[in-house]
């Protein structure tokens, strides 16, 4: 069935409808017509299969047949992505939305190629959380991440970070430790995997000194991908997919 999205704010279950985007994209591309049966989500773990009752210009009515509630992934995982150029940064939030992250903090570093002002800065944050949306309903994920308004590392560590409880950052310095053993070591300190974590990732050409010193001034520590430099999207896969196997069973 087909899976469309409906923003928390607009959960109705009793008299849930689309609207919008949605609703033209069911209407219009789609073609459904009353007696379709879909699946609709809020983001927040709530899924309704349900009929469509009525279809209007600007609103299609349905009837909620059966709900569903998915209880939300035993890690808490907060991906700060430093802007990388081109369309990456598209590629890594569709595959941060399929490896559960919770989530998504664009980072303008200093190396950053891409420059954003204040309304470009805004139409990239809602391109992006339309492109965590489509990936949700496409890999039936029904958490769903809010893509934060792109930010300097400075910004970002001085409104005070997420309460992660294990901070972590990709570096390429000699200090930087693997990403298992720091896993290990929390959870042999603890006696439990860290329910929240905080993956900050750079853009081609690392963060700078910089800002790495900043970051591990906030508490993050540095962890090396493996003797092979990766692509920034490469890197952030590859973090969000060993997080994902090591802490979300």
């Amino acid at each position: 069935m087909h899976r469309f999205y409906i923003s928390p704010e607009l959960w109705v279950p009793d008299a849930l409808a689309l609207s919008g985007g949605e609703a033209h994209h069911a209407r219009d591309v789609l073609r459904l017509k009353p007696g379709a049966r879909v699946v609709v989500f809020n983001g927040a773990g709530h899924e309704v299969t349900a009929e469509v009752l009525e279809v209007k210009r600007e609103r299609v009515s349905l009837r909620k047949l059966h709900e569903t509630r998915t209880q939300p992934l035993p890690c808490r995982v907060t991906l700060a992505q430093a802007i990388p150029k081109g369309k990456n940064m598209e590629l890594i939030v569709q595959k941060a939305v399929e490896l559960g992250v919770a989530e998504i903090v664009p980072l303008i570093s200093e190396r950053t190629v891409v420059q954003l002002d204040g309304g470009s800065a805004e139409q990239k944050q809602t391109k992006w959380q339309s492109v965590a949306i489509e990936a949700a309903k496409q890999c039936g994920q029904n958490w769903l991440p809010q893509v934060q308004r792109p930010r300097t590392p400075r910004e970002f560590f001085s409104a005070g970070t997420p309460s992660a409880d294990l901070q972590l950052i990709g570096s390429l310095q000699t200090d930087a430790r693997h990403l298992k053993t720091v896993l290990g070591e929390y959870e042999a300190e603890h006696a439990r995997r860290p329910p929240s974590v905080l993956i900050c990732v750079g853009p081609e050409g690392d963060f700078t000194p910089a800002e790495l010193s900043l970051a591990r001034a906030n508490g993050c520590q540095p962890i090396t991908l493996g003797p092979i430099i990766l692509r920034v999207e490469t890197a952030a896969i590859y973090c969000l997919s060993v997080l994902s196997y090591e802490l979300f069973r």
